[in-house]
């Protein structure tokens, strides 16, 4: 039996909200959240996302790692070939056009798709997370327990629902 969008949208929240509990890396884990809920796992892509997390590198100042490892599914599936480059048909537009639908979405309830700010909103501040005493600060916070498995389980739900509104994928 086919499920409904709202189901696999909701499979993708609940992986990534577990994901980013247990394993942390907030862009390896939507991206996980994504490929487990669509079934379409790509190690490549997931590997590639290792160096985005805590919005790249842990340092907060670039775009929030969930944000980006959700666009890195759409892209993979929706975007220009290497062996296309000159992307004469366009599909790199629909990418941006979906990203940015994405996108409004992350600041209809973050504010922003930057690391820093987001922490801010939803912590009261922003923690550098390459100090040691201030990542047990951004813990201790509950930012691994509560606040980041929030926004992974978010963003694996918006973007699964961008992706099976949008019929680019067959639905599981």
């Amino acid at each position: 039996m086919k499920k409904s969008i709202a189901e696999i949208a909701d499979k993708a929240y609940q992986s990534g909200k577990e994901y980013e509990k247990t394993y942390r890396g907030c862009s390896q884990c939507v991206i996980a959240a994504l490929q487990d809920a669509l079934e379409i796992r790509n190690d490549d892509i997931f590997k590639s996302a290792t160096g985005l997390a805590g919005g790249t590198g842990l340092a907060g100042d670039s775009g929030c790692g969930a944000y980006i490892g959700a666009v890195l599914v759409l892209s993979s599936l929706v975007g220009r070939e290497r062996n296309n480059f000159s992307d004469a048909e366009g599909i790199r537009f629909k990418t941006h056009q979906l990203s940015r639908r994405f996108r409004e979405r992350f600041i209809q309830e973050y504010g922003s798709v930057v690391c820093r700010d987001i922490q801010n909103k939803i912590l009261g501040r922003y923690y550098y997370l390459p100090d040691p005493q201030e990542y047990e600060k951004f813990h201790n916070a509950g930012a691994h327990d509560i606040h980041c498995p929030e926004v992974v389980g978010r963003a694996a739900k918006w973007m699964t629902e961008i992706l099976l509104e949008e019929n680019l994928l067959i639905s599981p």
